[in-house]
């Protein structure tokens, strides 16, 4: 299959576990070409899952109008977005990953550990009983199994996953769960009198208040597109949770506040905080929530008629249900790295060039945000949808692998970026220009990127 037909055949699958109707997809082209350099079809799920979140904004305009607008993605640009869409002028982002994260050799295998997170690092540490050394840890590691080592490092609370092939995958539990979940897992509950949202032609999302309780990618990413369509975002944090890397990259168009969840003053605000914001966005794993008090009844009661998105790592089902997980923890648990070590002749783990199981995840979440909001205004229900980075990793693996004849994505020009800086608090920036066209209604963001905690937690 053809790179364009495999963007159209992952947006016509996402598209249907949306329960979006097939007669929209006809209102979408795909233009431009190039792959970013992997065996798998990373460039098509780029295109396709920015695509269906465009197609929900513009079925949502439709919704208000007589005509749904015309939708175009440029291929190109959606690969480069599932990157970094910052361009620092001037100063440097720090690095992405902690000095201990990374792959290391087992007794026999491979196994990644996530320490970004400072009790992450802990844990690892812990389960190790080594000194905080890269030298140290691979020699600790290396005399561990990769399933026992794994398994060590989550029961102390942290974050790591063992290389595993897509057979020994399929074959797992947790990955015979994942491969039974839908794509996009929805409910409906009764949502009261109709919502007063204006939806603009040209800013569908003006007047709409997102409230986004998600951190590092896939929650960011979907928010990051809802305020690109005029919504008022606010994101919360805890008080001592910093993202130096990557806040440049996705609090853009966001508000960004602080609540302590553990006490009863913040849990008092964030009620208030639900009983004025019409989706709530949120990455807390099964039942993390309920453990702060805000199980799904509370929410309900504190704003009738809410639609809430939510994800999670590993799935809503399973024996990992609630376990801990990143992008690269799933790439490695479901065969992704073997594979990709496998097919490029590699003898270490050989993951996707990008984060693209967030940035899929992300734009997958914006798109049933956005669907939620037409469930609202045609059929009076409000929605949750459910995702998961796993899932997604099942749709991308379930496409052919890409050819070795596909062309590589051009370098990047100075007509891929904005005309304006961006000024941020970190310096001066530039950002890739939108990499979809919705006829009428620019994607653009009227606040810059902002710190972590710069505002107060009110709307």
């Amino acid at each position: 299959m053809a790179a364009a037909g495999q963007s159209a055949a992952m947006l016509a699958e996402i598209w249907r576990a949306l329960g979006g109707d097939s007669r929209l997809i006809d209102n979408l082209n795909f233009a431009g070409e190039g792959d970013l350099p992997s065996i798998f079809a990373v460039s098509d799920l780029a295109a396709a899952s920015i695509g269906a979140a465009a197609l929900a904004a513009s079925e949502l305009i439709g919704s208000r109008y007589r005509d749904v607008p015309a939708v175009t993605v440029d291929r190109r640009l959606a690969s480069m977005w599932f990157g970094w869409s910052i361009r620092p002028q001037g100063w440097k982002l720090p690095p992405v990953w902690e000095a201990l994260a990374g792959d290391y050799r087992t007794a026999d295998g491979w196994i990644r550990l996530h320490t970004n997170n400072p009790h992450h690092r802990a844990a690892a540490l812990t389960a190790l009983d080594v000194a905080p050394e890269r030298d140290a840890v691979a020699a600790a590691v290396a005399r561990w199994r990769g399933d026992d080592l794994e398994s060590a490092i989550v029961a102390k609370r942290g974050c790591a996953a063992a290389m595993r092939t897509a057979e020994q995958w399929r074959a797992h539990p947790q990955g015979r769960a994942v491969a039974a979940e839908p794509l996009v897992t929805r409910e409906t509950n009764e949502a009261g009198s109709p919502p007063a949202w204006p939806i603009s032609r040209s800013r569908p999302l003006e007047g709409v208040r997102v409230l986004d309780m998600t951190r590092v990618l896939a929650g960011p990413v979907a928010t990051r597109f809802l305020a690109g369509l005029g919504a008022e975002v606010l994101r919360i944090d805890p008080p001592d949770w910093e993202e130096p890397a990557i806040a440049p990259e996705v609090t853009l168009g966001k508000r960004c506040a602080r609540l302590d969840l553990k006490s009863g003053a913040g849990r008092e605000t964030l009620e208030a905080l639900l009983a004025d914001a019409d989706i709530l966005v949120h990455g807390y794993r099964p039942g993390a929530l309920a453990g702060l008090d805000f199980d799904s009844e509370r929410i309900r009661r504190s704003r009738r008629g809410l639609i809430e998105v939510t994800l999670d790592a590993y799935g809503w089902t399973g024996p990992w249900a609630t376990r801990r997980g990143f992008d690269s923890l799933v790439q490695m648990s479901s065969g992704i790295a073997d594979a990709g070590m496998r097919l490029a002749g590699a003898d270490h783990p050989v993951s996707l060039p990008v984060q693209a199981l967030d940035h899929a995840t992300g734009y997958l979440m914006a798109a049933a945000a956005l669907r939620g909001m037409t469930r609202r205004i045609v059929g009076g229900t409000a929605t949750v949808s459910r995702v998961s980075l796993a899932r997604t990793a099942a749709l991308l693996t379930a496409y052919p692998h890409r050819g070795e004849d596909s062309a590589p994505l051009a370098p990047e020009t100075p007509d891929d970026l904005a005309p304006d800086d961006e000024v941020t608090p970190w310096g001066r920036a530039r950002r890739l220009r939108p990499p979809i066209e919705i006829d009428g209604a620019p994607l653009r963001w009227t606040i810059p990127a902002s710190a972590l905690g710069s505002s107060p937690p009110r709307w």
